[in-house]
């Protein structure tokens, strides 16, 4: 009997942008995967679904004792709570997706190591997953705003795109950092740490009007100040709509998504010998 061809499967060099039609192709897995991320996530707990709520809830509090009762940090004319919540649940869905993915190669080298399929799948799922959680975070927020009786005007409309420039950022960033924390461990120490670090960076706490004007344009280059200041002004409408902001936020949160996805497909022929 003849031999069966064997066929070898290599990645390509170089750089190289996102394979859409592959990426299709594994829409199954890719559900799964972000399915999976889900059910672990409340698997085994006493409040399930109760965490997305409870972790922006509990921050906001503390934000408004320390930052609004008594460094008098002000808000715009909106209450401080729901000034602070308004962005806090904008920065824990990008918070928890770029920890998520940064660790998503590590947490499924088995899968990664054994089974050909394309890798971008992996740290993109937390991207989706965490979705639900902002959702149910968003519910929160609008009850907020019943109470406080602050309602958005016609801008509101902008809302998905926002969220869509939120998603490329998480994304962006979190498919780096996953690249890099599969070749070299103690990335995944100094997460924590930059994200901290990047909360404070950006508007979170405080408004944009507190940064001179001047500086606001190389403020701006923080991709997320034009995503938080766009949630508090689509929302309570403390500002006119910044589309200034939003343009650049935009411009950069695209630049790192394509940055972030090229440095992952050139180094993802190493992952299975490095994981």
């Amino acid at each position: 009997m003849e031999p069966k061809p064997s066929i070898i499967i290599k990645p390509r060099k170089g750089w190289q942008l996102i394979n859409f039609k592959e990426l299709i192709e594994y829409k199954d897995l890719f559900y799964f995967l972000v399915r999976r991320d889900i059910k672990v996530r409340y698997k085994q707990t006493v409040l399930g679904g109760l965490w997305a709520i409870i972790q922006p809830f509990f921050l906001m509090v503390i934000f408004s004792l320390f930052f609004g009762a008594l460094a008098k940090v002000p808000s715009e004319g909106i209450p401080y709570p729901i000034f602070s919540y308004s962005a806090m649940i904008a920065w824990i869905y990008f918070s928890n997706t770029v920890s998520g993915a940064s660790n998503s190669l590590v947490s499924n080298s088995s899968l990664v190591s054994k089974v050909y399929f394309p890798r971008l799948i992996v740290p993109l799922s937390p991207v989706v997953a965490f979705l639900l959680d902002f959702a149910i975070s968003f519910i929160i927020l609008f009850g907020m705003m019943l109470y406080f009786q602050v309602y958005p005007g016609v801008t509101v409309l902008f809302l998905p795109l926002l969220v869509i420039i939120m998603m490329l950022l998480a994304s962006g960033v979190g498919t780096f950092l996953a690249s890099l924390n599969a070749k070299y461990r103690d990335i995944q120490y100094t997460i924590s740490f930059l994200l901290q670090f990047w909360m404070f960076a950006s508007p979170v706490v405080y408004p944009v009007s507190m940064v001179p004007e001047r500086f606001q344009i190389i403020y701006a280059i923080n991709p997320m100040t034009g995503i938080i200041e766009g949630f508090r002004s689509v929302l309570l409408q403390t500002t006119a709509f910044p589309t200034r902001l939003i343009l650049i936020s935009g411009l950069v949160s695209v630049c790192i998504f394509i940055g972030g996805a090229m440095y992952f497909r050139r180094t993802e022929r190493y992952f299975a010998d490095v994981i």
